[in-house]
């Protein structure tokens, strides 16, 4: 409806028209058709005017229109809550998201130009973190529904709310946690306090090997140095490291002490270091160990002393030929023969055995890869120089390893039939003319097919004792 004012100023507007109108039409001469056409001209000029009247007044009442804006709004928000929200749940990766749909605050959204829709994704590090938050907070939202109501949504929104109270909670546990516990800093200050230093390892390997070489250490502080030490230099590097200050030599040089425990742990301490690392084993040809400990091996020593020494050698040895043949050269084959006909060192008859299967083996598997790719050349020609197989004959090593395989332990017997199968080639004549060693593997293929067939009766194929006897018909068939 208009009001007052709205009809008050159309009135006036319609009759200074009419009067206008009739001043121009009245004269005599028009027609009464051309007053009618006026009459009709000046009443549409006349509505037009009033709807721009009716216009300007409504936009000069601004408590009308936020009225009526108001009024849409309403209708607006009644209609979205007569329906559920459309809530798309964003991954790690982009996705398309349609016309319509709800995502989660945070969400990274972005305009794909190629295809002109919208995808979004969850930011990154940040999947589930609002869900974290309300659990924190005690408060949980239902995902496994498919959509949010517009009460859902005001209900927690409200939960936030109500959140901020929870807040001063906190504050008083992170006060309370404050008062019973020290700070970080205190606790610095206190290990500070206590002398407590952190070393490396090159620094404790410093620190043993100056407690070792002592002049004031007991032989048990000693012992306890090398103990530890030993530990240390299992490490490639750890190893290294013992050259860069003298270490090593250190403990060579403990080999020639008149404490035999002394002599057994510092023999520990070097078959660790030597194992598998060439630059170690280098120094130690140079040092002088490969003579302290063929000197050990050959004079009288307790069964412990020379066991780690043989040990210490095997390490030193393998997979180092120019250490082969200064071995060699010493005379090192000797002094192992004589090792396995010493009384009461039977047990380390086995060891020196599978000290020179290793390298022959070893030996035969660089002539073997030279016919197939080609290995480095000085390496190659290194173990040329190494006349193991010579020196094996010479020094009688046939008839010992054969006089070996009586032992009535498995685990040696197998050795040693894996030794003179390295050996057939240098010793075949021998073996062939060996009667004792034809009878001992008669007597030991029947052994063996007795145990293989129990192993069968048990429902074990292909077990250890068939394995055994493999391993002799394979021995005798290469005897024929």
């Amino acid at each position: 409806m208009r009001t007052e004012g709205e009809k008050t100023y159309s009135k006036m507007r319609r009759q200074r028209l009419v009067t206008m109108a009739s001043q121009v039409l009245l004269p005599s001469r028009v027609s009464m058709l051309g007053i009618m056409l006026w009459l009709l001209a000046a009443a549409y000029i006349s509505s037009c005017l009033n709807n721009h009247v009716q216009n300007q007044f409504s936009l000069s009442n601004p408590e009308k229109s936020s009225v009526q804006e108001k009024k849409k709004e309403t209708s607006t928000e009644e209609e979205l809550d007569n329906e559920d929200l459309d809530v798309f749940y964003p991954t790690n990766q982009w996705q398309t998201l349609q016309p319509g749909q709800a995502v989660p605050a945070g969400s990274h959204v972005r305009l794909n130009l190629q295809t002109g829709e919208r995808e979004v994704k969850l930011a990154d590090g940040e999947k589930y973190q609002n869900n974290l938050k309300e659990q924190k907070k005690g408060q949980r939202l239902d995902l496994n529904t498919h959509g949010f109501t517009s009460q859902d949504l005001k209900s927690a929104l409200a939960k936030f709310k109500e959140g901020v109270g929870a807040e001063k909670e906190d504050k008083a546990r992170q006060e309370e946690v404050r008062r019973r516990f020290r700070p970080i800093e205190d606790l610095k200050k206190d290990f500070e306090a206590l002398n407590v230093v952190i070393e490396t390892d090159l620094q404790i390997m410093i620190r043993l090997i100056n407690q070792f070489n002592s002049s004031s250490t007991t032989l048990e502080e000693k012992i306890t140095a090398l103990y530890d030490l030993e530990y240390y230099v299992h490490q490639m590097d750890n190893a290294r490291d013992l050259l860069s200050f003298g270490g090593l030599q250190v403990v060579i040089n403990g080999l020639n002490s008149t404490e035999d425990l002394v002599k057994e742990y510092s023999a520990f301490v070097l078959g660790a270091a030597f194992s598998s690392n060439p630059k170690v084993q280098v120094e130690a040809i140079e040092g002088g160990a490969l003579q302290k400990l063929l000197v050990i091996l050959a004079t009288d020593h307790p069964l412990a002393v020379k066991k780690k020494v043989l040990f210490a050698l095997s390490s030193l040895l393998r997979h180092f030929p120019y250490a082969q043949q200064q071995f060699l050269k010493l005379g090192g084959l000797q002094v192992l023969r004589n090792l396995v006909h010493e009384k009461g060192m039977e047990m380390l008859a086995v060891r020196v055995v599978t000290l020179l299967y290793d390298l022959v083996t070893e030996k035969m598997l660089v002539e073997t890869v030279e016919h197939g790719q080609d290995p480095p050349p000085e390496k190659v020609q290194q173990y040329r120089q190494v006349s193991l197989m010579p020196g094996l004959r010479e020094q009688g090593w046939c008839s010992i390893v054969s006089g070996l395989l009586g032992l009535p332990d498995h685990d040696m017997r197998e050795k040693v039939l894996r030794t003179l199968g390295a050996l057939l080639a240098p010793c075949r004549d021998r073996y062939r003319q060996d009667a004792t060693l034809s009878s001992t593997l008669r007597g030991l293929r029947a052994e063996y097919q007795e145990l293989a067939a129990q192993e069968q009766r048990d429902g074990e194929e292909n077990g250890y004792f068939q394995e055994m006897l493999g391993t002799i018909d394979s021995f005798i068939r290469e005897l024929r």
